[in-house]
């Protein structure tokens, strides 16, 4: 993972847990990360996922007990995909809004990949997966917590609520997988850039 400036402290996404090796292992990944994505996890079959590539659903328990344990291992691979770009992002930055402004950009511009392991992360919840809701969440909050950070970092005006302008950033950007469309008049650089200055301009000129 890149190194952040000093400002921020980089979370690191909780590490898989060894396996033994096995060259196709990459493979399953990213299957059952586009058949997650396309159709959700709860409606997702361990047969659908392996038929693809031409294995036997009892070859998949060789790396993961449970389909429960194979979503954890797409959506650890997920977050980390957005945590890489965000830091790199926020690395080359020093005003404490430009550092907001580059994490965004570099969020939704990782989200509007259209990358199945993005669009798990977004659309797969912690309540599909009870029995691994709570490995799920440390890893959506470990990763969130970029975001607690940059913004307590702002310069606000005493009554603004960070929490509520973060979880408002956060949710416009998130939301924009369901609207945004190739060859709009704004790129996702240029929305994601847009949000925060929205956000900026209630400050005062902060």
């Amino acid at each position: 993972m890149s190194t952040l400036a000093p400002a921020i402290s980089a979370p690191a996404v909780p590490a898989a847990p060894a396996r033994r090796g096995h060259s196709r292992l990459q493979l399953v990944l990213d299957e059952a990360a586009r058949v997650f994505a396309q159709r959700g996890f709860v409606a997702a079959s361990v047969r659908d996922i392996v038929q693809p590539i031409g294995m036997q659903p009892g070859s998949l328990y060789y790396h993961f007990p449970t389909k429960e344990d194979l979503l954890v291992a797409v959506y650890r691979e997920g977050v980390q995909r957005l945590s890489d770009k965000v830091d790199a992002a926020v690395a080359a930055q020093k005003d404490p809004w430009r550092r907001l402004e580059a994490a965004c950009i570099a969020h939704l511009e990782t989200l509007l990949d259209r990358s199945a392991y993005s669009r798990v992360v977004i659309r797969v919840a912690p309540v599909d997966a009870p029995s691994v809701a709570g490995q799920l969440t440390a890893l959506r909050d470990l990763y969130e917590q970029r975001f607690v950070e940059l913004v307590a970092a702002l310069p606000l005006r005493d009554q603004t609520q960070a929490r509520d302008l973060r979880l408002l950033l956060l949710g416009g950007l998130n939301w924009s997988q369901t609207w945004f469309r190739e060859g709009g008049e704004q790129t996702p650089a240029q929305i994601a850039a847009g949000f925060v200055r929205l956000l900026r301009s209630t400050q005062r000129g902060n």
